[in-house]
C-alpha cells in the first residue's frame, strides 16, 4: 500500500503525516507514506485544497485534516 501526503509542509501536512502513522500502528498495515510538496504535481492530481490524502494513487481526502479514526476506516 502506498499513502501519499499532498502538501506545502505546512503544520496541517505534518499533522496529517502524524495521524497516519497513529493510525498504520493500530491497525497494522505496512504501507510506504510519501509526502508529496511539488504544486504541479500536486494540481494535476487535481488536488485545489491542501493537505490532501491519497491511498494507492486515489484522492480520499483534501482540504482538512482527517482523525485518526477516519484514516483507520480508510486503511480497512
Amino acid at each position: 500500500m502506498k499513502i501519499e501526503i499532498l502538501g506545502s509542509g505546512c503544520a496541517k501536512c505534518k499533522e496529517v503525516e502524524k495521524h497516519v502513522g497513529e493510525a498504520l500502528a493500530r491497525t497494522g498495515v505496512h504501507a510506504d507514506v510519501v509526502h508529496i510538496c511539488d504544486i504541479k504535481e500536486i494540481s494535476r492530481r487535481g488536488v485545489f485544497f491542501t493537505p490532501a490524502l491519497a491511498i494507492d494513487g486515489q484522492v480520499k481526502i483534501s482540504g482538512r485534516v482527517p482523525s485518526v479514526e477516519e484514516i483507520v476506516i480508510l486503511l480497512g
